[in-house]
């Protein structure tokens, strides 16, 4: 098969979700109404943190990050598919797919960032109540976010440079609705051996230990509620993270469901399917499950509410 310098490659095609013609709008009706429900929800989030002043904490300073992650997580695959379908068009271009990929890496990683400062926010708030806001004081709670806006970049970055050195064969079909960086690899005609070693190494780094970290948290938190006596004081610390370990539930549960699936199915077109789960279900619920179960932002979406009236 004929290989091409990386510079002659110009496009990709983009099989989506389903070829059948008969689904198209279907499919475009669903992903617009899911696109929408999660940017108005996670937008009402923000704006409700920013305008009561009750809520500039720490947990909600990280949550209101989360939410505008969350928009622009989804922002870089949905839209791009959603004019896609209405085009009849199944085209991205080689650097629009770079800079999707780019993107998308970028507030995929720092969502994972953000949940686990969330679960050593908890922590500290349900362990060491007494030096909470010494712990967690703005300068550190900034650094923590500085931090992860870097390494998400530049984890990112690596990734699209190692990219630019492949040489791609001549059949350029991402069995996918976005331009995900493992089946990307895969249509090189050049050796991956190096993208695929920074790939496993960069989620076994950036990917599991967050994910340890926030076993670990929840772990000392458990343990510290236990101790409490009274059954109301159980309930109250574990209500102040109910609605976090849910978003932790969503996210990890659905995104290691899809990796672990997807080893065993070895079928690109239902592990594209799978992935809507982590791409724009667990976004777009992220908002309810907040707004939910916590009185603090209800009463601030009612206020900004009755402002807007």
């Amino acid at each position: 098969m004929e290989t091409g310098n990386q510079t002659s490659v110009s496009e990709f095609i983009l099989l989506g979700l389903s070829e059948e013609a008969e689904f198209q709008p279907l499919l475009f009706g669903i992903f617009l109404f899911m696109y929408l429900v999660m940017f108005i929800g996670n937008l009402l989030i923000i704006l409700a943190i920013i305008s009561d002043s009750h809520l500039h904490t720490p947990m909600y300073f990280f949550l209101s990050n989360l939410s505008f992650a969350d928009i622009c997580f989804t922002s870089t695959t949905v839209p791009k598919m959603l004019l896609n379908i209405k085009m009849q068009s199944k085209v991205i271009t080689y650097e629009g797919c770079l800079s999707q990929m780019y993107f998308y890496m970028v507030f995929g990683q720092l969502d994972n960032f953000l949940l686990t400062m969330m679960a050593y926010d908890r922590f500290v708030a349900i362990c060491h109540p007494l030096l909470y806001m010494v712990i967690m004081n703005s300068k550190f709670c900034g650094f923590l976010l500085l931090v992860s806006w870097l390494l998400s970049i530049l984890d990112s970055l690596i990734h699209d440079l190692l990219i630019l050195q492949l040489s791609f064969c001549e059949e350029l079909k991402i069995p996918h609705f976005f331009c995900e960086l493992n089946q990307v690899i895969q249509l090189a005609c050049s050796n991956i051996f190096l993208n695929e070693l920074v790939l496993y190494f960069a989620n076994g780094l950036l990917g599991v230990i967050p994910l340890i970290g926030i076993i670990l948290s929840y772990s000392k938190i458990v343990s510290s509620i236990l101790k409490i006596s009274s059954a109301r004081g159980k309930y109250k610390a574990f209500s102040t993270c109910g609605s976090h370990l849910s978003v932790v539930f969503f996210f990890y549960g659905t995104f290691l469901g899809v990796y672990f699936s997807s080893a065993a199915m070895q079928n690109s077109r239902k592990t594209a399917i799978a992935s809507v789960m982590y791409t724009v279900v667990t976004p777009m619920l992220n908002p309810f499950i907040y707004s939910l179960r916590n009185k603090d932002i209800k009463q601030a979406l009612k206020k900004l509410f009755r402002a807007a009236i």
